[in-house]
């Protein structure tokens, strides 16, 4: 998850494999908390499946990377998230990246209720 320049809210739901991408069937629900969703996929990854109805093509992007480079090769469009929606998910986004950056800087911070 992360925020664009103009502050819309972008998803890139990562796949590794082919069961990992065919045996995911939350990803639909992710659709109504960004503006934009995106398949994030390996190089070598068959992606055909994705053109299929069950994987909504008209509304995810694909982004190809890895650990060097990424391109777009489908772009998502812009699926207009509620304002009051998208200030909630940026809030949610700030407090999580907030609390990994507490955490990662002080290795005795208490996390979710137990000790690190």
């Amino acid at each position: 998850m992360g925020i664009d320049r103009k502050g819309r809210v972008i998803i890139v739901e990562i796949k590794v494999s082919r069961a990992d991408l065919l045996g995911d069937a939350k990803w639909p629900d992710y659709l109504e908390f960004c503006d934009r969703f995106y398949w994030g996929l390996a190089p070598g990854l068959e992606r055909g499946c994705l053109e299929g109805e069950a994987f909504l093509p008209d509304r995810c992007g694909v982004i190809v990377a890895d650990g060097y480079d990424a391109e777009i090769v489908r772009p998502a469009p812009l699926l207009g998230l509620a304002a009051a929606r998208r200030k909630v998910e940026v809030e949610r986004l700030a407090r999580a990246s907030l609390r990994r950056l507490v955490t990662g800087a002080d290795p005795y911070t208490v996390q979710w209720g137990t000790e690190s």
